[in-house]
């Protein structure tokens, strides 16, 4: 097995990063920290991603009949790790390129594609996501928000919680439950975020600005034509998409990065030296590396053509592991980073610090990788 980069991964790399030390500005870490659903963020990632669409680095990896650049599974993953090493400047639209718009190309229907991925394509759009509600969590089968078909239309009721750029999106992928089963019960709607009756509330947080809100669904009107998928295909499609969501979303990546500046400031100390520090410093990055070889191995199946089950999970929860010990190491032995000019610190600490809810809590991917890795009964024999 080979494990180095071929020499036009190694170019494409580059040119991503030459692109992004020539178009970011000067104080962009400075800005960055602020969270990528802030307001100021969101209107820059705007701007920001129609310069990468204008330049072939927004989508490189969708195929090229839907305006991508034809290239591979390896090349969106490199996409995603300097973007995220970079505090990833695309704001919320890292979601439009790694699952909706995959998601919208496989599933949508002909008129939705016309109308959506052109949006996506020209860098401007932002989406958000309706999946967890008060009492469901990441649980998602349990969701009740509501939606009855009245004629031509659907009636939607409910609540949503833990909403990442709600406050600025234009559209919501939204999970509602159209009969009483589990599962089969539960519909996609593309619903317009300006729709009369939603009502977006922001969650205060530690995690940056306007990152989570809870949303509010009162007899919403939705044209049955923003149905996504047939009714009860929600839990085949939001298995499709989450595997692209929790992989596209290199958190180890941004980890190491922060983890190799907090001993940089520690040798430059002469903190480096004491034994404790060496051996914490060795376990955080012994497991940001076992988080991407754990990534890149399902890279490797999507290369192959094969599916994506469980170990989805499995990468996801090694990730969280090493997000978590990278920011308790540097809060541990470099806590005065976090307060004294040291912008990308606080803004790996900030989202480090949620590692275990986005994208999926960390106990449900336990739960997942115990059923469908390791196939544990559910109930004691």
């Amino acid at each position: 097995m080979d494990f180095n980069w071929t020499e036009d991964q190694q170019a494409f790399r580059q040119k991503l990063h030459d692109f992004l030390a020539s178009t970011l500005p000067d104080d962009w870490e400075e800005f960055s920290k602020h969270g990528p659903a802030s307001p100021a963020l969101t209107e820059f990632a705007r701007g920001f991603c129609r310069q990468l669409a204008e330049n072939g680095m927004l989508f490189p990896h969708w195929p090229k009949e839907i305006g991508g650049e034809g290239l591979g599974p390896w090349e969106q993953q490199i996409l995603a790790e300097v973007m995220w090493e970079w505090g990833e400047p695309r704001g919320g639209q890292y979601m439009n390129v790694n699952w909706i718009g995959p998601t919208l190309v496989k599933y949508g229907t002909e008129a939705q594609k016309a109308k959506y991925l052109p949006q996506i394509a020209s860098g401007e759009m932002l989406w958000c996501q309706g999946f967890s509600e008060p009492d469901s969590g990441s649980d998602l089968a349990s969701l009740r928000t509501r939606a009855v078909l009245d004629g031509d239309v659907y009636r939607v009721n409910g609540q949503k919680i833990w909403t990442s750029y709600a406050g600025l999106a234009d559209t919501c992928f939204l999970l509602t439950r159209t009969s009483d089963d589990r599962k089969k019960g539960i519909t996609i709607l593309l619903v317009p975020m300006d729709t009369p009756g939603i009502v977006v509330r922001q969650i205060p947080s530690l995690i940056g600005e306007g990152d989570i809100h809870e949303v509010f669904f009162d007899d919403v009107v939705v044209p049955a034509s923003q149905r996504f998928g047939e009714e009860g295909q929600a839990w085949e499609i939001i298995g499709f998409s989450l595997k692209n969501e929790r992989l596209g979303i290199p958190r180890y990546h941004l980890a190491r990065t922060a983890l190799d500046r907090a001993v940089a400031l520690l040798q430059e100390a002469g903190e480096f030296s004491r034994d404790a520090v060496r051996i914490e410093a060795g376990k955080c990055a012994a497991l940001c590396e076992a988080a991407r070889t754990a990534n890149y191995a399902i890279v490797q199946r999507r290369v192959d053509g094969l599916d994506v089950g469980g170990e989805s999970s499995s990468a996801r929860y090694n990730t969280v592991m090493a997000e978590r010990a990278v920011a308790e190491f540097i809060v541990e032995f470099v806590p005065e980073a976090l307060t004294e000019g040291q912008p990308y610190l606080k803004m790996h600490h900030q989202r480090g610090i949620v590692a275990g809810i986005a994208a999926g809590a960390a106990e449900i991917q336990l739960n997942i990788i115990a059923s469908d890795v390791l196939q544990l009964p559910r109930e004691p024999r």
